[in-house]
């Protein structure tokens, strides 16, 4: 069953949190299908989403929370990326303000940098205002769960359970596998990125709107995760968070070679050797105080 989601007050949010009501209840293997706004609540540019609350939407615009009908903490959600269709715009901007990347590359004073992009939803395409043209590669920059713990959580940085992973492989026909962190679920998702390349350096991706999303939601048995998996067309991923590069680094490694074991029967050195050889570490994001990195083992790279 495919469920209509509205973009409407009820259904927005901008913070993680246990105690948000749930906008609507489906049972596993069901679809859910919406419109997202931009990360910055932009309904079109210069003119943002009203009303909102200073304090719980100061994160991404977020779409839920959807309560999967029999999850439990502790199990497994497969959230299947159905289908991402762009909006009309986006927006990237570049120094002018301080982090770590502007600080060290002398880029934190000064004009900040805008493109603004016209998209082109059926050829693939964005333009920026100077005419370059790029090919897209939407996904959405948040798909997760709150923590289990009570309270109000920021929407920036990526956890265990998912939330602003901010991958660029995460594209239409990827399956990503979440742990579970409280019963129900409740999945939220948004932050679309038209494109964006691995490490989004400048902070910003192509931050769009999305005209249309379909996600489907199962409950699958196997080992509690550690940490967020996907499985792509071509190519198995395992995601490390951590504010620590280092340990982000080790964390992916870590999940690849659980998969490596699970998904091939290799033990556990064996498999460290051959992922020396053939998985690619990646960084996925350098900007959300909490880092990430991801471990990519293309299919038939063992035979």
């Amino acid at each position: 069953m495919i469920h209509e989601l509205p973009l409407e007050r009820r259904t927005l949010h901008g913070h993680f949190s246990r105690d948000l009501a749930p906008v609507l209840a489906v049972d596993s293997g069901d679809s859910i299908r919406f419109a997202t706004l931009d990360s910055g609540w932009n309904v079109e540019p210069g003119r943002k989403f009203e009303p909102r609350d200073p304090e719980l939407d100061a994160g991404h615009a977020l779409v839920g929370p959807v309560e999967v009908r029999g999850a439990k903490a502790g199990g497994t959600l497969a959230v299947r990326v159905d289908e991402l269709r762009v909006g009309s715009f986006g927006v990237t901007i570049a120094g002018g303000f301080s982090s770590f990347l502007n600080d060290r590359l002398g880029l934190a004073g000064g004009e900040t940098r805008r493109l603004d992009w016209a998209l082109d939803a059926d050829a693939g395409t964005g333009t920026d205002q100077d005419g370059r043209t790029i090919q897209l590669r939407p996904f959405l920059g948040v798909i997760g769960m709150p923590p289990p713990e009570p309270g109000i959580h920021p929407t920036a940085p990526p956890r265990r359970f998912g939330g602003n992973i901010d991958c660029a492989d995460l594209v239409a026909g990827t399956t990503l596998y979440l742990p579970v962190p409280v019963d129900g679920a409740l999945l939220s998702a948004g932050d679309g990125h038209a494109r964006q390349g691995d490490g989004e350096v400048s902070q910003l991706a192509i931050e769009s709107p999305m005209e249309q999303v379909q996600l489907t939601l199962s409950l699958v048995d196997g080992p509690e995760l550690a940490n967020p998996v996907a499985r792509t067309e071509d190519a198995w991923i395992a995601f490390g968070f951590d504010e620590d590069l280092d340990e982000a680094a080790a964390q992916a490694v870590d999940g690849m070679l659980a998969l490596m074991g699970r998904e091939l029967g290799l033990e556990r050195r064996d498999a460290l050797a051959l992922a020396s050889v053939v998985v690619d570490l990646r960084v996925t994001q350098v900007v959300n105080g909490v880092k990430g990195v991801h471990a990519v083992l293309r299919d038939g790279e063992i035979r």
